[in-house]
């Protein structure tokens, strides 16, 4: 079906669903190396007024990508709950927006529809939406998730100490744990990206921060972020995984390059669950994503890389993962050029995945070849905050020495303790109090007593690197 619309004097037609959607999506490089973007603001005008008056049940009538060649659009199809879906029913995409940002509609109303939201609803909601509306509307719904501790309680964020190293050199992983540790930074997750895919290794890293855990006696939960097929060979060796990693995409088709389908994930997320390593939750799975992998797979099939970026979603939330994030600006300007488009894209990525019940975090992120930088960076936390993100990720000094981008350092995750009174998840909260890393206030202490003698009795602290 085609859709017009007059603009500035001149007559617009979108030749179908997937073309309007791509023309209406605010400006971003990727959708303009894949030759789907608007040609300019009027074009995108014309689009997102059409966009507006569409009814929100049209994406329950036409498919983006069929469900006979595609088991994500099949999924999508599945997880649909009409009865759900009813209190929006009637309403057009411009009144679903409208409805979002009523004051009367709050964590409850929002907690109901997510069931009865199509992946495609919320992308397309999101492509008329200010940055503000996003974050309002983002502000509202609280999505509560739990291992080891509880992350996602309102006025809290979480952070992810993200201690890589180039060579997985087990001593260097240690220590860059511990620099995190000791500036508040790991409730989300401590977790590593390795720089091999061996088993051996994976076995070894999770042993590694399974031992940090244990002798500091951290409320939080470890992870290795290799390949679920790695971590269903380390499963069964009994190795202690807490969380069970993959990176995951809108498609089937892209899913596939990253070697991986529907069952195979079932098969992790089953494996994990039967470890029984969660002590106050067992929401154990841990999704990554990000804007413009499908596209960089050629793997879109037409489609908007903001509306295949919320398709990943529906994947996430089929295995009630402990934590989401969108690594938004990692793959590069090809995709989002500058950072005006990144900071866009890491907003809609939240609002989106808040909007069908994921605990969304971001990686607030840049590849050295953007036009961005750490200003950008601040701002985008600083909105994120505002629109209650679950987590952030940060390292040493922003720069990540394995995986070469910038991101968000230790002292950012500070910043938003103490200056935007963003509370740690609390179990870790009791534990930074109780170990001197901060006073009760939650502000650094500078001489964290109980944290430096438990680190001096560290053994492996001492060891050679592996």
């Amino acid at each position: 079906m085609a859709y017009r619309q007059i603009a500035a004097g001149t007559t617009y037609r979108f030749d179908d669903l997937k073309t309007l959607l791509a023309k209406a999506t605010p400006e971003r490089s990727g959708d303009q190396l894949a030759g789907l973007a608007a040609e300019g603001p009027i074009e995108r005008l014309a689009a997102q007024i059409a966009l507006a008056d569409l009814p929100l049940s049209t994406f329950l009538e036409q498919e983006l990508i069929s469900s006979d060649d595609d088991e994500v659009s099949a999924l999508i199809a599945r997880q649909h709950d009409a009865r759900a879906f009813a209190p929006v029913a009637s309403l057009t995409v411009g009144e679903f927006r409208e409805w979002l940002l009523n004051s009367k509609v709050g964590q409850a109303e929002l907690e109901a529809v997510a069931w009865g939201l199509t992946p495609e609803m919320v992308a397309a909601v999101s492509k008329i939406m200010r940055l503000q509306d996003l974050v309002a509307v983002s502000a509202k719904r609280q999505v509560v998730t739990s291992f080891r501790n509880t992350i996602g309680l309102s006025g809290r964020l979480s952070s992810r100490n993200q201690p890589n190293h180039p060579t997985d050199c087990s001593r260097g992983i240690a220590i860059s744990a511990i620099d995190g540790l000791l500036l508040g930074s790991g409730d989300a997750v401590i977790g590593v990206n390795p720089a091999t895919s061996a088993v051996e290794d994976y076995i070894r890293v999770v042993q590694l921060l399974d031992d940090l855990r244990q002798w500091l006696d951290i409320p939080t939960q470890t992870c290795c972020l290799g390949h679920v097929t790695t971590a269903i060979r380390a499963l069964e060796r009994a190795a202690p995984v807490d969380l069970v990693f993959q990176s995951i995409a809108g498609s089937q088709k892209a899913n596939a390059g990253f070697g991986v389908d529907l069952a195979v994930l079932r098969e992790a997320h089953d494996a994990g669950l039967s470890l029984k390593r969660g002590t106050v939750g067992d929401d154990l799975m841990y999704f990554e994503t990000g804007q413009g992998a499908a596209l960089s797979a050629d793997a879109h099939f037409g489609v908007d890389q903001q509306t295949m970026e919320a398709r990943a979603y529906a994947v996430a939330r089929e295995f009630s993962p402990l934590l989401v994030n969108t690594v938004v600006g990692f793959i590069g300007p090809e995709y989002l050029y500058n950072g005006k488009q990144i900071i866009r894209a890491g907003l809609e990525d939240h609002f989106c995945g808040k909007l069908l019940g994921l605990p969304m975090g971001v990686d607030v992120c840049y590849t050295n070849h953007a036009d961005a930088d750490q200003e950008d960076m601040d701002v985008l936390l600083t909105m994120l905050c505002a629109a209650n993100v679950n987590f952030v990720i940060t390292v040493p000094g922003s720069d990540d020495i394995m995986l070469n981008y910038q991101t968000l350092s230790h002292h950012d995750s500070i910043y938003a303790r103490e200056t935007l009174k963003r509370r740690p998840a609390p179990e870790f909260e009791e534990w930074l109090v109780k170990m001197g890393v901060t006073d009760s206030a939650g502000r650094m202490v500078e001489n964290p007593v109980l944290m430096n003698r438990g680190l001096r009795e560290l053994e492996f602290l001492g060891r050679d690197a592996a």
